[in-house]
């Protein structure tokens, strides 16, 4: 076979393995500027939950014409009224626990609060664990008087495709969805958005509010390198592979 024979051989032989190999390095090269992209998301998420939660002071809650999720949310809030703790629902969930690294499972506790000025809105009080889940083994923290709730506002928690759909029958929840919630409790019209208490003790310790972590995980450099490493490490095996491919059609 001459030397340009094995070499159209060799081409011909790497075609397929070529297109498979451009596929995935395309995919990888696209996972880590991906990556990129949602480091520069949460460094701008970060920075607008300091600069709306720490800075400003407290304000009212935004009538519901006003709401405008992109200006208001992780806005500091005040609002009082009477917690319907027979309406409470509970939303599965993780918190920090006091060994790090290692998550507490349980639940949030999303109650309605019969605002003093009229109407009602949802208020995630915080985190109970498990075996906290009766509100009879919590009966303090089922405050009956009125109260001044001070937190942040949220807007509601979409649902992604990796987080169980809602059974309301069974009172199983798995994000904070406004009006699935308000709408399996009655609660009539509920503004779109809840109110996250902060970190004030409620009276026997439970529920902890002040869930929101500003220290948010952002990996999404790490995870960046990681892809670009592999796709680099894909070029060289590939190349090498090529390599071999050519030096075997000409040794023939």
């Amino acid at each position: 076979m001459t030397a340009l024979a094995a070499s159209e051989s060799a081409w011909r032989r790497l075609l397929v393995p070529g297109i498979a190999a451009g596929i995935v390095l395309a995919i990888l090269v696209g996972l880590g500027f991906w990556q990129l992209q949602r480091k520069s998301e949460k460094e701008a998420l970060i920075g607008q939950i300091i600069a709306r939660s720490r800075v400003e002071p407290p304000a009212a809650l935004p009538r519901v014409e006003d709401w405008n999720p992109a200006a208001d949310e992780f806005r500091r809030v005040r609002v009082g009224g009477r917690f319907l703790h027979e309406k409470e629902t509970l939303v599965h969930g993780l918190a920090a626990g006091s060994v790090p690294g290692r998550a507490l499972q349980g639940f949030y506790v999303m109650t309605p609060l019969a605002r003093s000025d009229g109407g009602t809105v949802l208020v995630n009080r915080g985190f109970v664990p498990t075996e906290l889940k009766d509100p009879t083994r919590r009966a303090e923290g089922q405050v009956a008087s009125e109260v001044t709730v001070t937190g942040i506002l949220r807007g509601p928690e979409p649902r992604t495709m990796f987080v169980p759909a809602p059974d309301p029958a069974r009172g199983e929840w798995y994000n904070r969805d406004v009006a699935g919630i308000a709408a399996s409790r009655h609660l009539g019209d509920v503004p779109p958005f809840l109110v996250e208490a902060d970190a004030t003790p409620n009276p026997g310790g439970w529920p902890k509010g002040g869930q929101l972590r500003v220290d948010l995980p952002n990996n999404h450099l790490q995870y960046a390198f990681t892809w670009f490493a592999i796709a680099g490490c894909l070029v060289g095996v590939f190349g090498a592979f090529a390599w071999r491919r050519f030096k075997d059609g000409a040794a023939s």
